[in-house]
């Protein structure tokens, strides 16, 4: 019964994160650590974030820029190896302190960079690649982050999800790499995070139909009240953890 509520929430967010790039970890990761427990939920949202990104370029891969994702993967790889090895060292008290913390911070933070109208030069691209590569090996999503940067270079609609996705695969490939490489990744915990992302990626597909009637301030205060609710649960989560 677990599984089947978040295989449901794991479509919602699919469809969530196909049409405004983000979002699918910040609907998904409570119910995932409530379910499997910090330690394997990032992993599992690892693997899951594989195939809903991978579902977003297929659904836009004529449209993604190659080398705004090559600039910004060519940083953003090692970085999110270091920021995962980073994660696997902390105890699952503070890795969910960190994340509850990490998306309540986001709502901000994301409003203030859309507020500054930056317009991104190419190679400015490797530099952001390499800060949110390691805060994602970390964190788990800088989407609400990650999405501003991307927009300024001038990428909009299905260029902006294609492309986006496309890094955020690459982000998100090396990270479960490293979690698999120091025996983060058992099979079952794998096989999870591929069930999961299934229905992430039918979300995705589902999403391509709405991106051209979709309402973007209506969006963005959704993404602010996920934020929010998935930030205060993570530290709900944290004080359970130490309490106990």
């Amino acid at each position: 019964m677990s599984l089947a509520l978040v295989l449901m929430l794991g479509l919602l967010a699919g469809t969530v994160g196909g049409v405004v790039g983000f979002g699918t970890s910040i609907m998904l990761m409570p119910a995932l650590v409530l379910v499997f427990g910090p330690r394997e939920a990032v992993p599992i949202m690892a693997i899951a974030a594989i195939l809903a990104n991978a579902a977003r370029v297929l659904a836009w891969w004529r449209d993604v820029d190659w080398r705004v994702t090559a600039a910004y993967s060519v940083t953003a790889i090692p970085a999110a190896i270091l920021g995962a090895r980073t994660l696997l060292s902390l105890e699952p008290g503070l890795v969910e302190l960190l994340i509850g913390l990490f998306f309540i911070g986001m709502i901000g933070l994301r409003r203030w960079i859309a507020r500054q109208q930056w317009v991104m030069p190419l190679w400015h691209m490797a530099a952001v690649g390499a800060v949110i590569g390691y805060v994602t090996g970390v964190v788990v999503s800088t989407g609400p982050i990650n999405a501003p940067f991307f927009l300024a270079y001038g990428l909009v609609k299905g260029a902006y999800l294609g492309t986006e996705a496309m890094g955020s695969l690459a982000v998100y490939g090396a990270k479960a790499l490293t979690f698999r490489a120091f025996d983060a990744l058992p099979l079952a915990t794998l096989t999870r995070g591929l069930v999961i992302g299934a229905s992430l990626m039918a979300g995705a597909f589902i999403a391509k139909r709405l991106v051209l009637r979709i309402d973007a301030t209506r969006f963005e205060l959704l993404m602010d009240a996920l934020l929010l609710v998935a930030g205060l649960s993570m530290l709900g989560s944290a004080v359970q953890t130490v309490a106990s």
